[in-house]
């Protein structure tokens, strides 16, 4: 993706973006921006497996196999899935401290390197510097 803008969302924005549940989890406003967007749309890899790990718990359940979860998730939805990389790691975890969940880490660095707008309800994540993290109401 380069420096092209991009806007990548948390695990939890994604899944409740395309399962379009629970019922108004996700603002009006946020599903026209995520709808209308000209950036494009995106995900860590690690919340990929954050999915299949929510699956695995029985923490989630889905509407049909994992597999055509991820498919419908990601190419049906025009969602890119970024990987992870030596640079990602690296800065996770010279992170501040804020927020301990490795995943959450992952997902934050992962935003700062693309520079991207990163959409997540979780307002620890939001007391991290040098990233964009946006939910609106």
């Amino acid at each position: 993706m380069g420096q092209q803008p991009v806007i990548v969302l948390d695990t939890h924005a994604w899944i409740w973006w395309v399962n379009q549940e629970p019922v108004g989890a996700l603002s009006a406003g946020l599903i026209e921006r995520l709808e209308t967007c000209e950036e494009p749309l995106a995900v860590s890899v690690i919340s990929c497996l954050e999915v299949a790990l929510l699956i695995k718990k029985k923490r989630l359940s889905l509407a049909c196999p994992l597999n055509e979860w991820f498919s419908h998730a990601l190419q049906a939805s025009g969602v890119t899935c970024l990987p992870l990389t030596p640079d990602i790691v690296y800065r996770s975890i010279v992170l501040p401290d804020i927020h301990l969940d490795p995943f959450d880490r992952l997902i934050i660095a992962t935003a700062q390197i693309h520079t991207a707008t990163l959409i997540s309800k979780d307002a620890n994540i939001q007391l991290y510097p040098n990233v964009t993290v946006v939910w609106p109401t």
